[in-house]
């Protein structure tokens, strides 16, 4: 017995021939009143059935399934490749046939949907640079204009206009230079040194970098109580201080006045350190959330808060958290704060 789901181009002919088969030969054997005539003439229309749709199948339908094989597999068929189409690809049965097409399709849907993605990625990359390109430039521009339209004669006006111009040139270095790091991770080019190196006391060093910026807008920095004894990591410490940096200098920018910062340690499964930065400030909606880390992406109020920013910290972190084979992840809610912690390898012998 076969099943009539996974059906065989030969199962389908002997089955096809045998329904034709019995009723005309039982028909002829009750008119002729002979079951030898009936059994002779079962024989010959069986046999002449049997080939007669094997080569209809063959001919008009199998024929044509190695076709679609040949499409699915986008094959230019050399000489060789023609013969193995044409007499040597294993028979497979409608259903086999069903589900390799179905997949085949589905493998080509993700793949359209992959490049839609890539090319919306591409268009807000693109709109996302121009915008933190323009915002400067066009800056730089006006304030030149108007110093060659005649303030360049007053040294009130031309030194005020020349300082402005001076930050904003900063403010494009800045952004070339993060994009040429951040181009630099995206092509693996990172070459880590890794060290043993006590997690609080770098943390600790970032907060007396950033003391001012922190005081200027009475933020208080701080580690969680209960995580101050020392836990050593094997990391590449210039680049995770770059990264506690980017992370502290957020919270200091988006934080509320009289808010906090907390920096929090602890031994997960007893190979990884989990380090996470929180906050109380203004929070990320939660439709935002798994966009963060993406190049340029900012919200409009995180935009209109930080006008200096390259929007590349967080990508930046990202990538360099991966580099050291570890994860980071992101915690938020509006108006209640925002937590960013990652993982890193607990010191080597």
């Amino acid at each position: 017995m076969f099943s009539t789901k996974n059906i065989s181009p030969r199962q389908l002919s002997a089955f096809t021939a045998l329904v034709l088969a019995i009723p005309i030969s039982l028909l002829i054997g009750y008119i002729e009143n002979s079951w030898k005539i009936g059994a002779i003439c079962f024989a010959i229309i069986f046999a002449g059935s049997y080939l007669l749709i094997s080569f209809i199948l063959e001919r008009f339908i199998y024929r044509k399934i190695k076709l679609i094989y040949k499409f699915i597999h986008q094959t230019k068929a050399t000489k060789k490749e023609e013969t193995y189409y044409k007499y040597v690809l294993p028979k497979k049965d409608i259903a086999q046939v069903t589900d390799e097409v179905e997949a085949w399709a589905a493998e080509h849907e993700e793949e359209v949907q992959m490049l839609r993605s890539i090319e919306q990625f591409r268009k807000e990359f693109l709109q996302n640079l121009s915008h933190e390109f323009k915002t400067p430039v066009f800056a730089i521009q006006g304030y030149i204009d108007t110093l060659l339209g005649g303030a360049l004669a007053n040294p009130e006006v031309n030194k005020k206009f020349l300082e402005k111009t001076s930050k904003n040139v900063e403010r494009l270095t800045h952004l070339l230079n993060d994009l040429d790091e951040i181009s630099s991770l995206e092509r693996g080019e990172l070459v880590l040194y890794k060290e043993n190196f006590v997690i609080q006391d770098l943390v600790k060093e970032v907060y007396d970098s950033l003391s001012a910026k922190a005081e200027a807008a009475h933020i208080y920095c701080s580690i969680k109580k209960g995580c101050e004894s020392p836990l050593a990591v094997y990391a590449d410490k210039s680049k995770i201080r770059q990264v506690f940096t980017n992370l502290i200098e957020n919270s200091i920018k988006y934080g509320k006045y009289d808010g906090s910062i907390t920096a929090s340690m602890y031994k997960t499964d007893g190979k990884h350190i989990l380090i996470e930065i929180s906050d109380d400030g203004i929070g990320i909606n939660e439709k935002h959330v798994p966009r963060i880390f993406e190049r340029f992406y900012r919200t409009e109020e995180g935009r209109s808060i930080d006008v200096t920013g390259s929007g590349l910290g967080l990508a930046i972190c990202k990538h360099i958290i991966e580099a050291h084979n570890q994860t980071i992840h992101v915690r938020s809610r509006e108006d209640i704060g925002t937590t960013i912690g990652f993982t890193l390898d607990v010191k080597k012998d």
